[in-house]
């Protein structure tokens, strides 16, 4: 898989919700595609402000040139060895690059860094915005839906129904304090609409990554694995933070 392709499957459900990225999805699905040129990925890529600085830091880290390289993108994403040995002072100065760093409180974000944040999409979700201090000061929503919406989650596939299927995966919760991955449950998520999709021939029992409501990819063992270890390390980095106030 090109890493055009592989970018703009996990970057479109966010960008076509109007979160982040240039104004038109399409512009994503385009230099996405097969024979797109490298400068126009780039720079689509570069206007997603929340995702460019990690990618610029995995690749530096791991001696890679390009931020865009598949491994990079992948890592960032899904996660892999790539995350391994990048310092929280590293991972401090690329948070330092984002328009929302702003939002957290720098003392969290430092603690969340030093209690072994990983430079992983999960990590922007759950640790740069400000929606686990919001919850923990009551305001539920739309805190909790983004939380558990915006991480790349993983699922199990239960159920093909044309253009959507039935997955089953762990929703986030919060029990008052700290984020927790609760019991399996059932959702719906969209593989395709109006000719754009990123995963043909589902099947029941198939591995799958989601982003919002779309399914992204198929999961192999081993990026199921990463993807569920630095989930999980993100997870005990940001609750091992002190409430404000």
């Amino acid at each position: 898989m090109s890493a055009g392709s592989l970018f703009a499957r996990y970057a479109y459900p966010p960008n076509a919700l109007g979160y982040c990225g240039p104004p038109d999805p399409k512009a994503l699905v385009d230099a996405g595609s097969a024979g797109a040129k490298a400068e126009d990925l780039v720079s689509v890529a570069r206007r997603f402000s929340g995702a460019w600085p990690y990618l610029e830091l995995i690749a530096a880290s791991n001696g890679i040139a390009d931020p865009l390289d598949t491994r990079v993108v992948a890592a960032y994403w899904v996660g892999s060895k790539l995350l391994e040995g990048i310092p929280a002072a590293s991972l401090l100065h690329a948070i330092g690059k984002h328009p929302e760093s702003g939002l957290g409180a720098a003392s969290q974000l430092q603690a969340a860094a030093m209690a072994g944040g990983v430079a992983h999409h999960s990590f922007h979700v759950l640790a740069v915005y400000p929606w686990l201090a919001l919850l923990r000061s009551g305001k539920q929503e739309p805190a909790m839906t983004v939380l558990d919406r915006c991480r790349i989650r993983w699922g199990r596939v239960e159920e093909v129904e044309g253009a959507n299927v039935i997955v089953r995966s762990r929703p986030l919760g919060f029990d008052g304090r700290d984020l927790v991955l609760l019991d399996e449950r059932v959702e719906q998520a969209c593989c395709s609409v109006d000719g754009v999709g990123f995963v043909e021939d589902l099947s029941p029992g198939d591995l799958v990554s989601l982003h919002w409501d779309w399914v992204c990819d198929r999961l192999d063992p081993d990026a199921l694995a990463y993807l569920q270890h630095f989930t999980a390390r993100n997870l005990h980095a940001v609750n091992t933070t002190t409430p404000a106030g």
